[in-house]
């Protein structure tokens, strides 16, 4: 019963009595896509820009985080994949995409750092 009545209420007035036009619906909109896009498309785009620019900077002999929790050496670059070196004599092949970060000698991945 009462969510009927709220359905069937008047729509709020302005001050004049009449009720808001058309132009401050359209004005509020814009405003919330514009919050929206700030908010959460823009930063989104920057880091993917970030990452993207890392994975072609892999280097051989740099260590690196892979997405899985490995960490490794870089042995050689391929154009889509890397070869990883995980121990001696133990080597794989994975995509660009999954490296994580890219460490300094002697760096802890950022998830292990107390």
């Amino acid at each position: 019963m009462f969510l009927q009545t709220i359905a069937m209420a008047a729509p709020a007035t302005a001050e004049g009595g009449q009720a808001p036009g058309g132009g401050f619906t359209i004005g509020w909109l814009v405003f919330m896509v514009a919050i929206f896009y700030f908010v959460m498309i823009r930063p989104q785009k920057r880091r993917e820009k970030e990452r993207k620019a890392m994975i072609s900077a892999v280097k051989s002999g740099e260590r690196v985080l892979l997405t899985s929790g490995i960490l490794g050496e870089v042995a050689s670059v391929k154009e889509k994949t890397l070869i990883v070196r995980i121990a001696d004599q133990t080597k794989i092949e994975v995509l660009k995409s999954a490296v994580s970060q890219i460490l300094e000698k002697g760096d802890t991945p950022d998830e292990v750092q107390a």
